[in-house]
């Protein structure tokens, strides 16, 4: 490992065994300090202001920055709370997790592989972990440069009751997850580039990567759309939405139609709660081909090239 990844490992360690010594609510509170503190150096907040515009145009600027102020906050929460995922996992009902939504669907799926989708929402792993009462989830995770940071991180999923497939494995390990019965959580809300499919997103057209969609309809895995929300007391709610139905899912425009709701979900979440939701990503980058329509594809889209 070289010296400054090692440096990196050692000092997340050392943030996270501190936090860890707090009880969850003032560790809570110092990472909203924290997101007060990462938001006055200006971290990619152009890039979160130029986001929250394209969103809600009507919106006034103070409006817009209420909730940016809140959303780094909110990342200052999760990050500390990474501290404590093993614990908060494993709370008591009402300690942490208060109140479920649309849990019953996700009974007949047990021991059935699913697809469990969600956005970088909120604290989007406790979510997946909390979920992993009920049947095993392993997370689909891009490997980090940073092999001790990756350990480490790894350690603490493994703590919280869930696995980890590599997307270095391609989609052999998805497979194996879904025909051993278990459930993969996967996050598809970041721009995919030339590769992706062109579907709306706050009426914009987003490049997003069409795996999820695709597995689905190959694996006859359905999707599920999980979301922690969390509440003013910090605490949080698990909601649960789908399976999603696709009507004539053997059409040629399946995919891309799969792809459109699953997004058009978590818009709805997002505009529910847009502190909750990533603003600090570009995700509309990639634009739609030249002459191309909005919601349309580009030719490598359609080609498998692209992993889940």
């Amino acid at each position: 490992m070289r010296a400054g990844d090692r440096a990196v490992s050692l000092l997340a360690r050392g943030a996270m065994a501190g936090l860890r010594g707090l009880s969850w609510e003032r560790a809570r509170a110092a990472g909203e300090r924290l997101g007060d503190a990462v938001r006055g150096l200006g971290l990619r907040r152009r890039v979160a202001q130029e986001n929250l515009a394209l969103a809600f145009p009507l919106w006034s600027a103070a409006e817009r920055e209420r909730v940016l102020r809140e959303h780094y906050r909110e990342l200052g929460r999760v990050v500390a709370e990474y501290a404590h995922l093993d614990r908060l996992a494993r709370a008591p009902l009402g300690e942490v997790l208060v109140e479920t939504a649309g849990i019953e669907a996700l009974e007949p799926l047990r021991s059935r592989g699913a697809i469990l989708m969600s956005g970088h929402f909120s604290n989007f792993e406790l979510m997946g972990a909390m979920v992993a009462r009920l049947n095993p989830v392993d997370f689909l995770v891009k490997p980090l440069s940073n092999v001790g940071v990756e350990r480490f991180i790894a350690r603490r999923r493994a703590e919280a009751g869930v696995g980890c497939i590599s997307t270095s494995e391609g989609q052999r390990g998805i497979y194996q997850a879904l025909a051993a019965g278990r459930w993969v959580a996967i996050l598809a809300d970041q721009d995919a580039s030339q590769r992706g499919l062109f579907v709306p997103f706050f009426g914009r057209p987003a490049s997003t990567a069409a795996g999820p969609a695709r597995l689905s309809l190959k694996s006859g895995a359905p999707i599920v759309m999980g979301f922690a929300v969390r509440r003013p007391d910090g605490r949080f709610d698990l909601q649960i939405e789908g399976p999603l139905e696709l009507a004539e899912p053997e059409t040629p425009d399946a995919v891309l139609r799969l792809t459109a709701h699953h997004v058009a979900v978590l818009e709805a979440r997002v505009r529910a709660r847009p502190e909750l939701w990533f603003w600090l990503h570009r995700r509309w980058k990639t634009r739609p081909p030249s002459g191309g329509p909005e919601g349309g594809t580009v030719d490598r889209a359609t080609s498998g090239e692209e992993p889940a």
